[in-house]
């Protein structure tokens, strides 16, 4: 009897060895790595997260369009920078740049002197340049009719809401083959502060003395055709093209490449030479050919006048074309940007200064800055400090 107990206890005792073994054996083999990953402790994606420095950009949607086709160019050709784009419009751009919520902030109309002294009180030097010449097209949604001429005078009168059927004289005056039908006009504008309804607002106070004394011009007005019920409201360039685009019988005002992009049907503008044209490459390019605009030194960059291209003169000059600006700081001992992201900064702009205003990088709608605008960014560029 003790005999069979002494085996028994031998075999239990050999079971525990073996099955200890076996569990020192799996977490022996559990914590070692396989000779594959050996010869890696980390992946090819976290180590390029690590290195990877992020711009963040804000504002005007005004050149929407063609800042997404930079950033997605750029990076492409440069893994290690992430570029993020929100819009909100220019108002939105300033006020997030004042409060360092964004690196680089993106204007159409130039800002204003009250603003830019905002700015320096923060203790650097803003800095303001165009980044690329674009349009604002007035766009309708009235079914039947394809093709629409319009005035500046008759334009004004419209968006004030003195005009209030698309049949009016004024309207079949400059149509007379168009089949007009008697339904009243919907008039989409921006909602929030736009460079723009800046921009054509200007226009508007230019060829409407009407305009200029009831309405005026900037990046937020009070639309008169709100109070009489026939106006909408549109946050952002794309907002307004929904609310066109579900709205019969409506009209608003856009960037070119938003109507390309939706395909809108766009008005033909009587220009100060008389002629109806369409904004185009061809009618841009004119528009800027055709106007020595002053462009200030990038460190007073207040001083620019937005109306420097509208109502340009020439035959073939479209009416309301404008620059949309960048903005960014000088970064004086580091006060907004460390060392990498102003050298990450320097190297994008100066990018999209030179390659990006080359044609296959120009988005559908816009236009290549002049060779000596582009020149008065690369300056500002050059000004930026790294530490």
């Amino acid at each position: 009897m003790k005999r069979l107990a002494a085996l028994l206890l031998v075999f239990l005792l050999g079971i525990a060895v073996l099955s200890s073994g076996c569990i020192g054996s799996e977490e022996k083999s559990s914590t070692k790595p396989s000779p594959e990953k050996g010869k890696q402790t980390q992946s090819p994606g976290a180590k390029a997260d690590i290195k990877a420095i992020t711009l963040r950009t804000t504002g005007a949607t005004f050149p929407q369009y063609q800042i997404q086709k930079w950033i997605k160019a750029y990076m492409k050709a440069h893994p290690d920078i992430k570029i993020e784009y929100e819009g909100g419009g220019s108002g939105h751009g300033q006020e997030a740049f004042l409060k360092g919520l964004t690196d680089i902030g993106r204007t159409d109309p130039p800002v204003k002197e009250s603003t830019w002294k905002k700015f320096l009180e923060t203790g650097d030097q803003p800095l303001q340049f165009p980044e690329i010449v674009g349009a604002v097209v007035v766009v309708y949604n009235v079914p039947g009719i394809d093709e629409l001429r319009l005035d500046g005078e008759t334009l004004a009168k419209i968006f004030m809401g003195e005009i209030e059927y698309w049949d009016d004289e004024a309207i079949k005056g400059l149509n007379p083959s168009a089949k007009l039908p008697h339904e009243k006009i919907i008039v989409v504008h921006r909602s929030d502060a736009s460079g723009t309804t800046a921009i054509f607002t200007t226009y508007l106070t230019l060829v409407s003395r009407e305009f200029a004394e009831k309405v005026g011009a900037g990046k937020l007005v009070n639309w008169p055709v709100d109070k009489m019920g026939r106006g909408i409201g549109g946050k952002g360039n794309p907002g307004v093209v929904q609310a066109l685009k579900s709205t019969k019988y409506s009209i608003a005002y856009t960037e070119l490449s938003f109507a390309i992009e939706d395909n809108l049907k766009v008005v033909a503008l009587k220009n100060r030479a008389g002629k109806f044209v369409k904004p185009t490459d061809e009618s841009i390019k004119a528009a800027v050919s055709a106007v020595k605009a002053y462009i200030p030194d990038p460190t007073e960059g207040y001083k620019e006048d937005l109306k420097g291209l509208l109502n340009a003169p020439g035959d073939n000059a479209y009416p309301i074309v404008a620059f949309t600006h960048l903005l960014v700081w000088q970064n004086k001992g580091g006060k907004h940007y460390s060392p990498e992201k102003a050298r990450a900064i320097k190297e994008f702009l100066k990018w999209v200064l030179t390659e990006g205003q080359k044609n296959e990088y120009i988005a559908p709608g816009y236009v290549g800055l002049p060779k000596e605008v582009a020149e008065i960014g690369l300056k500002a560029v050059d000004m930026i400090q790294e530490g």
